[in-house]
């Protein structure tokens, strides 16, 4: 019996770039769509949001406007999303593509009657260009469409295995966390997400996973109850 029954699944951009550390790696591709296939096996829905880090972020473009900026990384999510669907259905799992910003020949509009109809006939439902706006973070891109498709949680899936209380690549004293509430993450600055996806959930009661991808299988744990990574919620 698995414990959420529709999901939404944030992907960083570094996730698809593997050891590689930018670019697509597509063994690290196949792997993440071959859990996500036993997801969609399990009876979850899933949606997913993917970042764009490992090809565009906007603090690359020194000097560069920042509304241009973050359109340039709206469309670097797309690419992440085609590379992500066409890992998927290569596997036989039916995926679709819905953009914030239209782009009709390489995916569908963001609809969210359609996107919820997708999620009815076990499809998987990619998010790519952001909510289509600069000055918004992928991750509150997540937030809102979690918010929009009912979603029972968020997996936030990144390269390291929960929250800290600092970095843990810089100070290996660092305190990892197992359940957080929204408001001491927002309190305490802990960067789970930033803190209009934070507030957002908050006010939608959308629980956080926090949790690495190292464990390919880590997605089915969380899914199966398992206590990994960090839990933010109100209770």
């Amino acid at each position: 019996m698995v414990k959420y029954r529709r999901i939404m699944l944030k992907l960083s951009g570094e996730a698809l770039a593997g050891d590689k550390g930018q670019g697509i790696d597509f063994d690290t591709v196949n792997i993440i769509a071959e859990q996500i296939k036993k997801v969609v096996e399990m009876g979850v829905g899933v949606g997913i949001v993917v970042g764009a880090g490992n090809i565009w972020r906007g603090r690359s473009g020194a000097g560069m406007d920042r509304t241009t900026a973050d359109y340039m990384g709206m469309l670097a999510t797309v690419i992440n999303a085609l590379a992500l669907q066409d890992s998927l259905e290569n596997m036989g799992v039916d995926t679709r593509v819905q953009t914030a910003i239209e782009m009709r020949e390489v995916a569908e509009p963001f609809i969210r009657r359609r996107a919820m109809r997708h999620l009815e006939k076990a499809r998987v439902v990619i998010f790519g260009a952001g909510t289509g706006n600069p000055y918004f973070s992928t991750d509150t891109t997540a937030a809102l469409r979690a918010a929009e498709i009912e979603a029972d949680v968020i997996l936030l899936a990144k390269n390291v295995d929960g929250v800290y209380d600092s970095d843990p690549k810089k100070n290996t004293n660092a305190k990892k966390y197992d359940k957080l509430s929204y408001m001491e993450v927002l309190d305490n600055g802990l960067g789970v997400m930033d803190s209009t996806a934070t507030s957002l959930c908050m006010d939608n009661n959308i629980p956080i996973i926090v949790f690495g991808l190292n464990n390919p299988d880590n997605i089915i744990k969380v899914l199966n109850g398992e206590k990994i990574g960090t839990y933010v919620g109100n209770n």
